[in-house]
């Protein structure tokens, strides 16, 4: 379940300050107070925030090797030196080799660009060196976006001949390269250690033809967007330029990956350009992403647009594939670590670290996927905010054969007989060195949403959003919510609350949720946009979750009733043998548990599970941390979890559990409802009757909202629900679309209805 996490908390002091800067700077407080928790603490910090530009550049020359790499590079032009450029196969490395191979043909060198395929591994290696001698016989090698963790590909490449340059921006190994080397996170005088790979090649194009290399921040607000770092400082005028340019004078290149497209932000870079360009990388062609990024032949381009189109469908395709094989291994191992770690021998090189990267954020831990040959396995990882993978790698390293990256992503080789030992020591490491707070899936959020068109128009200045500059959320507290599907069948929902109208992307799944009265809070966030002229304001709803208290009784009665379809269920224990299991398994591990009630009462009798989050009707989640779950709705999957405690008696066993340890409670019931319905035939003649000369008063998608809007005509909710039930099974009244019907004439017999049977039998039993 997600965790709501203030933003900010000020003193006294702090939140005079910003109001201080609100006042001079013309804002709310709520958009002050936003800066000022971003790390803009004073007017001039907040300004220049609000005002990217390129005046804010920093000299390239603060930065170490850069005045070498100048000299260096002034005399392989003078002295006509044969360069190549050693780049990377993703989006960042392709970027840059798009920004320094334009800079040094301005500046006087005609370079030969080397990109490896996946296939061959990530950075140097001695194979792509020996092809690179023998096609070109290189004076100077100069790499972009790789090469900090290649000092002996380094040496070997001098051996041949050759000086070499290092340009790039991932963690500093132990040691580092014997040449000129460029990368930001060295010991230097300049400030800010995040540029991407593409950021650290366009700080070189500075150097070496100075405002001329402003055309080609393009390239490097591409690379920032597409390589995940933050969206601050230095970045944030990079990214803010380049979206500048693409929107004034985009390249034949970006218009061919945007296609109609009107809008360009840093998500249009993220989400359209940069996985097209990232898609020829894992498909074995990364020459073709090169290519668009290189020429100038707008015919070409054109072709190399559509194939990278063309690989980033199959890419797609071939994820979704890789991705229900690894959660289905999931389900077969379990997670209930604080890693997880997948291995198999079919799964495709340049599609692993994507699916670690939904896995790691689906199930709020850190995730390694590797692709097994022979005995050796390569893999990719990925980590979630609060847990430095590359750190815990370095400390775990006694087991890896190779690896490299940053914070949240790096690349990883281990053999197959270290494989287990790896993820043992990752487990244990990232637990002793992390609380259980660190891997709460959370959703930071700015504070209640006021004065909703002025707010709107004033965080559009925070643009562009993304790493370390969250797009602001927002919350809203209400009871029910009269959401509907934006058309019909559709999964998306429209609703309106707090004099904002809404709109919630794949939110059908939460429709019996949201249109309960329990109490809810809606986490959402602004959106602006513009048709014909005409400018709208949506709230975008991220999340919806319980805000505890309200009535959910008629909602989790007609899901106790529903369940009457599944197996019967036999009691396991007591509840003081069901709250000792639950006492042990809690201690054991954070991961596995799900509690399951169907009386709202019951957990009153389980003081154990203090803290453990609750969540109503299906699961928010799929990354079984230990949760419970009251009413839920009829096949709802827990197969994922190590142990299904029933902690009241079921009426029958509705929820898929797989291969899950189920433990059921047999002194507390969790159908009483069921038992004190009367299914007296007179008594259920009068709620048809009923039905008949009030049909077109019900109305609704469910049985319980049916029950509400028409106040069940008289009769308890209960009663309703089970009546109209019985007869929809009978084929007497059909509530589909919504709206009841009634079918006159046809004769048939209470006890062919497979729910009133099943009451009955509970009944008999009490």
């Amino acid at each position: 379940m997600k965790k709501l996490v203030r933003e900010f908390e000020f003193t006294a002091e702090q939140l005079s300050a910003v109001r201080a800067c609100a006042a001079a700077l013309g804002i709310t407080e709520t958009t002050a107070r936003l800066l000022y928790a971003r790390g803009m603490t004073t007017e001039g910090k907040m300004r220049a925030f609000l005002n990217p530009s390129r005046s804010h550049f920093l000299s390239p020359f603060l930065m170490k090797g850069m005045r070498e790499a100048k000299e260096l590079l002034t005399q392989a032009r003078d002295e006509e030196w044969r360069v190549a450029l050693f780049g990377d196969y993703d989006a960042d490395g392709i970027g840059a080799l798009a920004v320094l191979s334009r800079a040094m043909r301005m500046f006087g060198i005609e370079p030969y660009l080397y990109v490896p395929e996946r296939a061959e591994g990530y950075g140097m290696s001695v194979a792509a060196l020996d092809k690179i001698f023998d096609e070109f016989l290189p004076d100077l090698i100069v790499t972009v976006d790789c090469g900090i963790s290649n000092a002996d590909e380094v040496e070997y490449a001098k051996e041949q001949g050759a000086y070499v340059i290092v340009t790039d921006h991932h963690e500093l190994p132990d040691r580092l390269p014997d040449c000129i080397t460029i990368n930001p996170k060295l010991k230097d005088e300049y400030p800010y250690d995040n540029l991407c790979g593409a950021g650290v090649a366009f700080k070189l194009a500075c150097a070496l033809i100075g405002d001329k290399a402003f055309e080609l921040v393009d390239f490097a607000a591409l690379s920032t967007v597409a390589d995940s770092v933050p969206l601050t400082d230095e970045n944030r005028d990079i990214v803010a330029e380049g979206l500048k340019r693409i929107e004034k004078r985009p390249r034949p290149a970006f218009s061919a990956l945007l296609g109609k497209t009107s809008e360009v932000t840093a998500q249009t870079l993220a989400f359209t350009i940069a996985p097209r360009i990232n898609a020829a990388g894992r498909m074995g062609d990364a020459h073709a992403a090169l290519a668009l990024f290189t020429t100038e032949n707008e015919e070409a381009i054109s072709a190399l647009a559509e194939k990278l189109n063309l690989y980033n469908g199959e890419r797609q395709r071939a994820c979704d594939e890789l991705y229900a094989q690894a959660v289905e291994q999931i389900r077969e191992e379990g997670a209930y670590g604080n890693v997880v770690m997948l291995a198999a021998e079919n799964w495709n090189a340049g599609f692993v670290g994507i699916v670690a990267a939904r896995i790691a954020e689906e199930f709020s831990r850190p995730a390694l996927l590797f692709v097994r040959r022979g005995d050796m396995l390569r893999g990719s990882a990925r980590s979630v905010e609060s847990v430095n993978i590359f750190e815990a790698l370095k400390a775990c390293s006694e087991y890896i054969e190779e690896f490299g990256g940053h914070a949240q992503a790096a690349g990883v080789n281990v053999t197959a007989e270290n494989f287990p030992r790896l993820k043992a020591a990752l487990d244990e490491y990232i637990g002793a060195h992390h609380e259980r707070e660190d891997f709460a899936s959370k959703l930071y959020v700015a504070g209640e949403g006021e004065d909703h068109a002025r707010i709107a128009h004033e965080l559009a200045l925070l643009e562009p959003f993304g790493i370390g500059n969250r797009r602001p959320l927002f919350t809203l507290d209400v009871s029910r919510l009269e959401a509907a599907p934006v058309k019909p069948l559709s999964p998306h929902l429209s609703m309106s609350a707090g004099g904002l109208d809404f709109m919630y992307f794949n939110g059908a799944k939460e429709l019996k949720f949201l249109r309960s009265d329990l109490k809810k809070t809606v986490v959402y966030e602004y959106n602006l946009s513009r048709f014909r002229g005409k400018e709208y304001l949506k709230g975008f709803v991220r999340a919806v979750l319980p805000a505890g208290g309200g009535d959910a009784s008629p909602e989790a009665f007609e899901n106790t009733l529903r369940s009457l379809r599944g197996e019967p269920v036999a009691a396991t224990a007591t509840t003081e043998e069901t709250d000792a299991f639950l006492v042990l398994a809690r201690s054991e591990c954070a991961y596995g548990l799900a509690a399951v009630c169907y009386d709202a009462h019951t957990l009153a009798s389980f003081p154990s599970l203090a803290g453990v989050p609750v969540e109503v009707f299906r699961l928010a989640s799929g990354n079984t941390e230990n949760v419970v779950l009251y009413a839920p709705d009829e096949g709802c999957d827990l197969s994922a979890f190590r142990d299904v405690v029933f902690l009241d008696r079921p009426p029958a066993l509705a929820v898929r559990t797989g291969r899950a340890n189920v433990v059921v409670n047999g002194d507390l019931i969790g159908y009483g409802g069921l038992c004190r319905l009367s299914a007296a035939r007179e008594d259920l003649l009068a709620v048809f009757a009923a039905l008949r000369t009030g049909a077109d008063r019900v109305t609704g998608a469910t049985y319980a909202e049916a029950a509400k809007r028409c106040d069940g005509l008289g009769f308890s909710a209960e009663e309703f629900i089970f009546a109209l039930a019985v007869f929809e099974e009978l084929g007497l009244v059909s509530l589909e679309e919504g709206r009841l019907r009634v079918f006159r004439g046809k004769k048939t017999e209470l006890t062919n209805s497979q729910t009133y049977n099943a009451v009955l039998r509970l009944q008999e039993l009490q």
